[in-house]
């Protein structure tokens, strides 16, 4: 990422990474979007040293990644500890919208794997689901819905807090 970057923050929360990209990217390159725009707010008021560096019409509540009021100009996507929380169905619907944005070079996002059809202990020790939060899902699933959706699929060697696997679709 380069502070010339429009980024788009799904399900940023509270800003725990838009805290330091407002202040790392060019003026107005930030976009956020979560299901709770209060908790946006919040994040804006408390965690940016200058919340005016990032405007209110930049914190887009969205909780059916239908993206509505971002921009054309995002070049990356990032989407954290997101997809671990909901059904594998919405990252698909995540991954579909994303095709509308023309200058996309790079989507992030992470996910459980397991192949199994019941819970399964990940490396850290939480356990996952294929029904319920935290979820899990095949990696031969995560591959088959970025490719779906137009996107080329590849998973990343860094694994993440709580043995999230990291993934791009570019």
């Amino acid at each position: 990422m380069t502070p010339d970057d429009h980024l788009l923050d799904i399900g940023c929360g509270a800003l725990r990474l838009g805290h330091k990209a407002v202040s790392f990217l060019n003026p107005g390159h930030y976009w956020g979007t979560d299901a709770s725009l209060a908790l946006m707010r919040h994040g804006r008021r408390t965690e940016l040293s200058d919340p005016d560096a990032l405007p209110l019409d930049h914190l887009i509540e969205d909780a059916a990644f239908a993206f509505p009021g971002i921009p054309d100009t995002i070049t990356l996507a990032i989407a954290f500890g997101v997809f671990t929380h909901l059904p594998h169905d919405d990252l698909a619907t995540a991954l579909r919208n994303l095709r509308r944005f023309p200058d996309l070079r790079a989507i992030l996002f992470t996910v459980f794997l397991s192949d199994a059809p019941g819970p399964t202990r990940q490396p850290d020790g939480v356990v996952t689901h294929p029904d319920r939060p935290p979820y899990h899902v095949a990696e031969a699933a995560v591959r088959d819905t970025i490719a779906a959706a137009g996107f080329t699929p590849t998973r990343l060697p860094t694994l993440l807090p709580r043995g999230q696997v990291l993934w791009s679709a570019t």
